[in-house]
């Protein structure tokens, strides 16, 4: 077992396990620790506890202090900047006639490096804008190009749900999200409905997944045939979450589905769920990252 506390440096970030080095640290306190982009100020987002070691990426880090009232001071001196180096970065973009998007910038806490994050349709050309950038803010420069997901999860906005993006909220890391995840839903493979702002599937597909996955399991697939009280039939439509199911009965095909819950009903032949070329090319790609 080791002690750790666990660090993130964004407000929805990743949280990053480091050794405390004896200190009690309590959560919400800003720490000063080393990482590979130099010296970073982070908030603790878990305080001291201890985890198995099978859970740590060796070797583990220990914070360089507990942050002082003037590392916060030059934490919000950098916030500062940031705007300023942002409108000279989108200046310097429309001078240089570049096919790119600026959407956030950052200072590492010591001042000695400056991110620029953009997206752009294609490669972009950006050498003579680093020169500049470098000559102006007289600092390393360094863009990187991100996807649309990410740039959703940096500015944040509402859903089509009605509240904040989940990358925004909760999710760490973005999962691989399928088309087949909507289908297996019972969502209507449209574009505007199963895609987020971004333009990609949304996320919510991946982590809803594992309930709907479950309940496919005891739930009839539309297509399957089942044993009723009233006879053999075959499932024409089905609510996965109510367990109803809507069962044309072979002995009245031309009559209205007869409605019966999966717990009434004796499964004969299962269906499968699949998705074809020409509704994978009908959705145009969204499950690109």
């Amino acid at each position: 077992m080791a002690e750790v506390i666990g660090v993130k440096f964004k407000e929805t970030g990743k949280v990053y396990y480091f050794d405390p080095a004896g200190e009690k640290v309590e959560k919400g306190q800003m720490v000063i620790v080393e990482t590979v982009r130099g010296t970073e100020c982070g908030e603790c987002a878990s305080e001291n506890r201890e985890i198995p070691d099978a859970s740590l990426v060796k070797p583990l880090k220990s914070i360089v202090r507990t942050a002082t009232a003037e590392d916060e001071r030059r934490l919000r001196a950098n916030r500062e900047k940031e705007k300023r180096a942002f409108a000279v970065c989108e200046e310097k973009i429309a001078h240089f006639g570049l096919d790119m998007h600026l959407v956030e910038v950052e200072y590492t806490f010591d001042g000695s490096k400056i991110l620029f994050f953009y997206t752009a349709p294609e490669r972009v050309d950006f050498r003579e804008l680093v020169k500049c950038l470098a000559g102006i803010f007289k600092v390393r420069i360094e863009l990187r190009q991100i996807g649309v997901r990410d740039e959703a999860k940096m500015l944040g906005g509402l859903g089509i749900c009605g509240r904040p993006f989940c990358c925004k909220e909760f999710l760490h890391d973005f999962q691989p999200v399928s088309i087949k995840m909507a289908k297996e839903q019972g969502l209507s493979l449209n574009t505007v409905k199963i895609s987020g702002t971004c333009g990609r599937l949304m996320c919510c597909l991946k982590f809803e997944q594992a309930s709907y996955e479950h309940l496919l399991k005891c739930t009839p697939k539309i297509g399957a045939i089942v044993d009723t009280a009233e006879g053999k039939g075959e499932v024409v439509d089905n609510n996965l979450l109510t367990g109803m199911l809507k069962v044309r009965l072979d002995r009245h095909p031309d009559a209205a589905p007869s409605p019966f819950h999966r717990r009434d009903v004796k499964l004969i032949r299962d269906a499968r769920i699949t998705v074809n070329k020409d509704e994978i090319a009908a959705l145009g790609g969204i499950e690109d990252d």
